[in-house]
């Protein structure tokens, strides 16, 4: 076994100093580098915890945004029908407002016609009438003249009307 390198087997004193330079390198970085690594890592893990549970917490508030949009939508389709529904309700109502004015005005104007031309007949009657009596009048008059003219014939009449005059207050 002598034909071996001296790598493999090494000496005992050789392996002393190794084994000493590794248990101070071993001493060294558990001393100082392995809690930074692991303070390093432990800091890693916070972090990655906070960001997850930060991205959880912005995925329910992005679910909760969600539900209260689609309410607010649903709120504002609701409010729309509602306001859809006043004035359709406000049309009708105005609609038979009109209708009824209307129909009261109308019934006043022909109300009115009515009586305008009931007023319109009164006076055309009396119209009539006045005409008539006037020519009747002017008729009477010209018959009397004509039977008057004959001096015989006012005697007669004068004395006629004389005894009715005095019959009408015999009567009396």
């Amino acid at each position: 076994m002598d034909n071996l390198p001296s790598i493999l087997t090494p000496d005992l004193g050789l392996l002393f100093w190794m084994l000493l330079a590794f248990l101070v390198v071993f001493f060294i970085l558990a001393k100082f580098g392995f809690p930074a690594i692991i303070n390093m890592v432990d800091k890693r893990n916070q972090y990655i915890d906070e960001s997850l549970r930060k991205a959880h917490e912005a995925s329910e508030r992005l679910e909760n945004i969600k539900q209260e949009g689609e309410s607010m939508l649903q709120e504002a389709r609701e409010k729309q029908a509602q306001i859809l529904k006043e004035a359709a309700d406000t049309r009708e109502s105005i609609v038979a407002k009109a209708q009824e004015k209307a129909k009261d005005e109308s019934a006043r104007l022909l109300s009115d016609a009515k009586v305008e031309i009931d007023t319109e007949k009164q006076n055309a009657i009396r119209d009539i009438r006045s005409q008539v009596a006037e020519l009747s009048v002017q008729i009477a008059e010209k018959i009397l003249r004509e039977k008057l003219s004959k001096n015989g014939a006012q005697m007669e009449l004068i004395d006629r009307l004389l005894d009715e005059v005095s019959e009408d207050k015999k009567k009396e």
